[in-house]
């Protein structure tokens, strides 16, 4: 993917120069060789998914601190749980097994009917519901009529379409439009803010800890929950950069601002 058929390798280079301007050319290749090594694994842990065992996938995803799922749990709200295109996503399909509310994940749907119904029934594993954008609204509010109380996971870091009213916030000290679906929802229906935390602890291991955004999210400023939530990515990407998801041309927006 990297030497020979060199897999959007201008999009990634592009990307870690721009977010890493200070950093040498020396530098910015380690960091980029890296990114295609664990891109390499990302496609075999997806492989995997189809036929790895809970067992299994508890001992190479963890989550260390499975006590605040369960304390957030006892505020009987449903939890917003934003994460990013970071280390591993697939994975976070294990949370069901450390959580009693109905897990949910917000996902766009894929063009090609075929490979979506493969994403959806590698990622349905282990009860996590997939739920379409279009589907988000409803299916929400259709289980908070009926008080079922779920934790919905989305991964905000990418980039929306351009409009008047979009909100525009930094990423890696770079003026972007944002999404802002989680936090509109968080605030709306009175639910709770998380994030996840994902490490990679080494090859094929990853590691999780979720923290707390807001509990009350209807007491924040507008934006400032996706604010808080772009600075924990950004944490990540400054502890080791290798494994975000550079391919994704995240920054393509940037100077369009109206």
């Amino acid at each position: 993917m990297y030497h020979i058929i060199g897999y959007r390798k201008k999009t990634v280079t592009e990307n870690l120069k721009l977010v890493f301007p200070k950093k040498t050319e020396k530098e910015i290749t380690i960091i980029r060789k890296k990114f295609y090594q664990h891109l390499c694994d990302m496609f075999l842990e997806m492989a995997k998914t189809m036929s790895i065992s809970n067992k299994t996938l508890e001992k190479r995803f963890k989550i260390l601190n499975p006590e605040e799922f369960k304390r957030l749990e006892g505020l009987n709200k449903s939890i917003i749980l934003m994460f990013g295109h970071y280390a591993s996503w697939e994975w976070t399909i294990v949370l069901q097994n450390y959580i009693n509310f109905k897990t949910l994940a917000v996902y766009k749907k894929l063009a090609n009917n075929h490979f979506d119904k493969l994403v959806r029934g590698i990622r349905s594993k282990f009860n996590l519901t997939l739920i379409s954008t279009k589907e988000t609204i409803n299916t929400i509010n259709n289980n908070e009529s009926n008080n079922i109380k779920s934790i919905i996971g989305f991964l905000s870091d990418q980039s929306p379409r351009l409009s008047k009213d979009v909100y525009w916030g930094e990423f890696m000290g770079i003026e972007i439009p944002c999404f802002t679906g989680a936090e509109r929802l968080a605030k709306k229906l009175d639910l709770t803010t998380a994030f996840l935390k994902v490490t990679k602890v080494k090859r094929g291991f990853y590691e999780a800890k979720i923290i707390t955004l807001a509990e009350d999210s209807r007491i924040y400023p507008d934006y400032e929950l996706t604010d808080l939530f772009l600075r924990e990515v950004e944490k990540q990407i400054i502890e080791a950069p290798e494994y975000y998801f550079w391919t994704h041309k995240r920054w393509k927006h940037r100077g369009k601002k109206q």
